[in-house]
């Protein structure tokens, strides 16, 4: 049995909508973000490749030139990502100004922090407009500043989920609340992942509260290009050294961005030096390194030379410079100027290399976000390229080492951020309310009976521009990597674990709120996770092993379904029955404590397993729903007494 398979294979209509231009040279995303151009503050959520960078620098010359801005500041989280705010011209398309950076206010350019602070606060001195400069050296500028020294500034944050909520621990989170706070400043933030990978919110409810957001989703961006017409994200699982299976997955022929694990991972080595050499040795013969830094190789079953850029030596800083240099200039623009980057902690958010097809990542990445960012690096759509790949090269536990909890952990994770992009890359439905006289449904329109539709507009703004970010968040909670293998009760998992997760998020939404996001969470993603055939004119989807007209789907029905269902027929798929069973155990040795209200949403599937089986379930039983429905006989056994003994003492209390 082979040990790949893809989770996500996806196909476009190649309409070519999000690359084509209006008469101002915006496309589609650009023209969204720049109708909300009056909003203090913007939050921009679109995926890479669909101009972001472009689309601020439209909405910041009109707040320039029409709404009495005087300067702004845009902020990229490192130096690579500058040359995308570099001086463009906009008039020869249609635009009624020039997007200009002067040399002296690019402060992405080597250098010292005290230099770049010292040109912070001199250009906020001059008359001069507009700067782009790092994330570090905005916080740095911003010790030595008030926050009213922004008044009158347009502060553009790329990349915004390095910000954070917790402003005790993250100093660009504390400055974007203190210039909020004491400044008339503009924010225009920019993201393709407006989630962070250790669970933090990016902002506090009630700052966020303050952003006009603007939502571009990937379904929309993919299906509008020219000439990528698929997408694939799956997984290669491997025992031993990956630097023994890496053979079986590098595609010479694929243009790749080749992701070495972390040092301080379980897959790596320890040595990443060596393991590049490894790397290298595999595709052939090293000819020569040029002055660029690029490694010319001859591959040893074909005998074509190779370009290879390596960018996890850091050694010599001089001979990195300048093959970074050569990636962004020539590289990014001549199809042939590199065949394969091999990067550690490179080449991911705000990588710009159009022709890359496959992106190869060793190891399990430890946030959604960073997933997200790797694969964006193939999804730019570039002549000649029909189909992009993602592939997750992840260690497969064996029962005989250590490191079972690890590597089981990462599969769970690694599958759950495929499922969530797989829902990602889908096109929206709208879920309305099935009543008895519904005129026929619109295009992408479901009915469904018993459904609540989002009745406050508070609600209908997290449908619109949230559920995404709300299901990654459901996914990085640990909760769920046992409840998408299938370990909790489905019933369990949708009333309990994931309103918990949606009150923590939203603290301002009222329990019948809480209930219609639950219900569009659970909905959207049962659906797209979910198999539609259709036969004659009538549709149906599969839900727990069984297919339903799509029209007859009723709530209670979807809520005894897990939303991540498709998580365990993955694993069940691309492991062998062995491993599958070391994943079961280890994941049962590690189930949550059952809680009340756990036990109380199984407590009436209990009285009806008891009546079938005439007898009450074992807590030492092999099956999982038996042992658990067990669990929760005992748990509430024990809560039954506590709260005798607790009336007992209350009785003896009052005789006294």
């Amino acid at each position: 049995m082979s040990n790949s398979l893809n989770v996500v294979d996806v196909t476009y209509a190649r309409t070519g909508a999000s690359v084509n231009t209006d008469a101002m040279g915006m496309r589609e995303m650009q023209q969204r973000v720049f109708a909300k151009r009056d909003a203090q503050h913007l939050l921009i959520k679109a995926p890479p490749a669909s101009g972001k960078s472009r689309a601020l620098m439209f909405v910041a010359l009109d707040k320039l030139y029409n709404q009495g801005r005087k300067k702004v500041i845009v902020a990229v989280p490192e130096r690579s990502i500058g040359p995308s705010f570099a001086a463009t011209n906009l008039t020869d398309r249609g635009f009624f100004a020039d997007w200009e950076i002067k040399p002296e206010h690019n402060l992405c350019t080597p250098g010292s922090s005290a230099g770049k602070v010292n040109a912070f606060i001199k250009f906020l001195e001059s008359p001069d407009a507009t700067l782009v400069c790092t994330h570090a050296t905005l916080r740095f500028a911003f010790e030595r500043l008030a926050p009213d020294a922004f008044n009158g500034t347009v502060l553009a944050i790329d990349e915004f989920h390095h910000v954070s909520a917790d402003i005790e621990a993250n100093r660009l989170g504390a400055l974007l609340h203190d210039v909020m706070s004491g400044s008339d400043v503009h924010i225009v933030a920019m993201t393709g992942s407006y989630f962070r990978g250790d669970s933090v919110p990016v902002l506090t409810a009630d700052d966020e509260a303050q952003f006009t957001p603007v939502t571009f989703n990937y379904y929309d961006q993919l299906n509008g290009y020219e000439h990528l017409k698929s997408l694939g994200i799956g997984h290669h699982f491997y025992q031993g050294r990956y630097t023994d299976a890496i053979g079986e997955v590098l595609d010479l022929d694929k243009k790749t961005i080749l992701h070495i694990p972390n040092v301080n991972s379980g897959e790596s080595t320890k040595d990443k030096i060596e393991e590049v050499g490894f790397i290298i040795d595999s595709i052939g013969d090293v000819i020569e390194t040029e002055d660029t830094g690029i490694i010319r190789i001859r591959r040893k079953d074909t005998g074509e030379v190779l370009r290879v850029a390596d960018l996890v030596d850091d050694a010599d800083q001089k001979k990195r410079a300048e093959t970074q240099h050569y990636l962004s200039t020539v590289a990014s623009k001549e199809r042939d100027g590199v065949d394969i980057i091999i990067a550690l902690g490179m080449a991911k958010e705000g990588f710009d290399w159009p022709f890359a097809e496959h992106a190869l990542t060793v190891g399990y990445r430890a946030s959604l976000t960073e997933v997200i960012q790797i694969i964006g690096r193939v999804t730019r759509d570039s002549p000649g390229k029909e189909h992009a790949q993602f592939t997750n090269l992840i260690a497969q536990p064996d029962a005989a080492t250590d490191d079972v909890k690890y590597s089981v952990n990462n599969i769970l994770k690694a599958i759950t951020a495929s499922l969530l992009m797989e829902q990602v890359l889908a096109p929206n439905f709208t879920f309305k309310t099935k009543t008895g006289n519904d005129d026929a449904p619109k295009p992408g329109e479901l009915r469904i009976k018993g459904f609540k539709e989002p009745s406050t507009d508070r609600v209908k703004q997290i449908v619109k521009t949230d559920l995404n970010d709300l299901k990654a968040t459901i996914l990085q909670d640990d909760t769920f990597a046992k409840a998408a293998a299938g370990s909790l009760d489905p019933e369990v998992t949708n009333k309990v674990l994931i309103p918990k997760i949606i009150r923590d998020r939203y603290p301002d939404l009222n329990e019948a709120q809480v209930e219609e996001v639950r219900q569009q969470v659970v909905v959207d993603s049962v659906i797209k996770n979910g198999e539609i055939r259709e036969v004659g004119d009538k549709r149906f989807i599969k839900m727990a092993e069984k297919f339903v007209n799509i029209d007859e789907i009723d709530i209670n029905l979807i809520d005894s379904v897990n939303p991540f269902q498709r998580a365990f027929e993955v694993m069940s798929k691309s492991v062998t029955p062995s491993v599958l069973r070391i994943i079961s155990d280890a994941i049962t040795a590690t189930r949550i404590e059952i809680s009340e209200d756990e036990a109380r949403v199984l407590w009436p599937k209990i009285q009806i397993w008891v009546k079938v089986n005439s007898r009450k379930p074992d807590v030492r039983s092999d099956n999982p729903t038996e042992k658990r429905y067990a669990e929760a006989i005992l748990f509430l056994q024990r809560l039954k007494q506590r709260h005798l003994a607790a009336q007992r003492a209350m009785l003896v209390g009052n005789e006294a």
